[in-house]
């Protein structure tokens, strides 16, 4: 079937506009079907995906705006097709956590059509219409559905998301007045020899560096996430820390990193410096934290710096043998892929306990191993996980972007180890206060999971052994992408 990418970004789109014309009884029902026909199509794209070639596939390529450079082009290699996967996976089980207005269902839905938009657009164009068109469905959806606190914390997300877009977009139009194209292919084939020249590069690369920085977040610019996590609602909350995350860390992989290789290997140690805070400083913070949700929100900091370290390593530290280059991008994509199931599943296990018990605090629990052991068993999977426990998920994606990473910024990464144990007693604590101990009063009518809720969590529980334990299925997606960008990035 041709088109395919494109029927993928609209299926969802007309999801949208049939829930808000037809206003049917049951929206969460009706969003769930067009999920379902996005799922479907995205295997169908998986399928007919060639894993063993390195470049774009089912490209798309139409004229769109030729005054300016504009093209309607898309297209997937294994990195964006990882990322569509994980979309596709990660809004039905948003959808399923809880019940949605119709309202609330139709903007996620929108924000589904332009994620699937933004890790297949190939023209900065088009990308940055879709990266826009995926910000103000989150900005309303955290304005209007939000809790406590949501209007500070929605227009706290609208102003570091819109001024890091306002510089990126500034950034290309400097771009393209110097070079004349906006493909991303032409830009990174400029890139290897110098893509500006001047102090103009650095204005150019700090500009884009922002807006990405603020989108995965890196620390310090990251004060914007806690909030708006603290506030969303689960499923909301799901698809922020799941999907909407990425693409930052797809930004820096496809933008900057090949656009801007010799600017990064003179700014690399600054880089990573951040990037080691944001790995040790957030699960610190997440241990102070007594709301579960502003504690996952910060080890959410702590599991997306592992990626850029990764990804900084390889090209700031000194040359890496290709084995080592390899191992550090395949841990960063997988680890993309792992993070986005694991901290949407920790996000649902949270709003269960706050559906039950009214609160979602560290310490209005206690004891719940005693009323509710299927609950704290499957939330323990959970956090075993994203500790990287070896025979989960989280396990594989990690030990391959330090194996990675040692090889070429041993220092950087020696530190970074250590958010591994802040990360393992912040959630050994929580696992302690929660489940251990005497049952809490007001914890004695806490009940255990019941069959819908086992019915969405087992699959995804599944999910992350299939890939601790047997992880070649996704390797092979994304490793003849790996192998080419690895010789890109040389």
């Amino acid at each position: 079937m041709a088109d395919l990418i494109t029927l993928i970004i609209l299926i969802p789109v007309v999801g949208a506009i049939a829930l808000y014309v037809g206003r049917p009884g049951s929206p969460r029902g009706v969003a769930l079907v067009f999920n379902g026909l996005s799922l479907f199509y995205a295997l169908m794209v998986w399928q007919k995906f060639d894993a063993s070639a390195p470049g774009l596939q089912l490209l798309e390529r139409h004229t769109w705006i030729p005054s300016i450079g504009a093209e309607y082009l898309v297209g997937i290699d294994g990195l964006s097709l990882l990322l569509v996967l994980l979309t596709s996976v990660v809004f039905p089980f948003a959808f399923c956590a809880q019940k949605l207005e119709r309202g609330a269902c139709a903007l996620l839905l929108v924000m589904q059509a332009a994620l699937y938009g933004t890790f297949t657009a190939q023209n900065f164009v088009l990308w940055f219409l879709f990266y826009e068109m995926s910000l103000v469905p989150a900005f309303l959806l955290l304005k209007i559905y939000g809790g406590e606190n949501r209007d500070y914390a929605a227009v706290k997300f609208f102003l570091y998301t819109f001024l890091g877009s306002v510089a990126m977009l500034l950034a290309f139009l400097g771009i393209y007045f110097a070079k004349g194209t906006f493909d991303f292919a032409k830009l990174a084939d400029l890139g290897k020899t110098g893509l500006l020249t001047g102090n103009v590069r650095w204005f150019v690369f700090a500009a884009i560096f922002l807006g990405l920085a603020v989108k995965v977040p890196v620390f310090p610019f990251h004060t914007w996430l806690p909030d708006a996590y603290q506030t969303a609602p689960t499923g909301v909350a799901m698809v922020l820390t799941g999907t909407l995350s990425k693409m930052g860390v797809y930004g820096f992989i496809r933008l900057l990193v090949p656009l801007f290789p010799n600017e990064i290997k003179i700014a690399g140690p600054w880089i990573l410096a951040l990037v080691v805070c944001s790995i040790v400083f957030a699960p610190l913070a997440a241990w102070a934290q007594r709301d579960l949700k502003r504690m996952v929100a910060y080890l959410s900091i702590n599991h997306l710096g592992y990626c850029l370290l990764g990804l900084f390593a390889i090209r700031a530290g000194s040359i890496p043998a290709l084995i080592d280059k390899h191992a550090a991008l395949s841990g960063v994509f997988l680890q993309i892929f792992n993070h986005g199931i694991t901290a949407a599943a920790l996000f649902y296990f949270v709003g269960l306990l706050e559906q039950r018990r009214g609160a979602r605090g560290i310490d209005d629990f206690g004891g719940l191993m005693q009323c509710a052991p299927l609950l704290c068993g499957w939330m323990s999977v959970a956090m075993f996980s994203s500790l990287g426990l070896p025979g989960l998920n989280g396990f594989i994606g990690e030990f391959l972007i330090f194996k990675g990473s040692f090889a070429t910024a041993a220092g950087f990464t020696a530190i970074a180890v250590i958010g591994l144990l802040f990360t393992a007693v912040t959630f050994v604590r929580a696992m302690q206060s929660l489940f251990s101990g005497p049952l809490a009063e007001s914890c004695a009518g806490f009940s255990d999971l019941v069959l819908k809720e086992k019915l969405v969590i087992v699959p995804v529980t599944l999910l992350m052994f299939a890939i601790g334990l047997s992880p070649q299925f996704i390797f092979n997606t994304f490793n003849a992408t790996v192998a080419h960008m690895a010789r890109l990035f040389s």
